[in-house]
């Protein structure tokens, strides 16, 4: 047995990437004052990271087991 999967490396990448995404740099960037479409951009900003994490976290646990 692999003590390390490409699925599990993907995995932790992904939370590195979610960590960057959700901290202070990238934050303070979209904190302003602008709307898009009605929506404050940090509004924005969050649910659309937010929804990239959960459809890369999917398409990368829907595939068959690696090991």
């Amino acid at each position: 047995m692999k003590s390390g999967s490409l699925k599990a490396d993907r995995l932790v990448a992904l939370f590195l990437l979610g960590f960057v995404l959700f901290n202070y740099p990238f934050l303070a960037v979209f904190n302003q004052a602008r709307r898009v479409l009605g929506v404050p951009l940090l509004y924005l900003y969050l649910f659309a990271a937010w929804g990239v994490v959960i459809a890369l976290a999917a398409a990368i646990t829907a595939g068959g087991d690696d090991s």
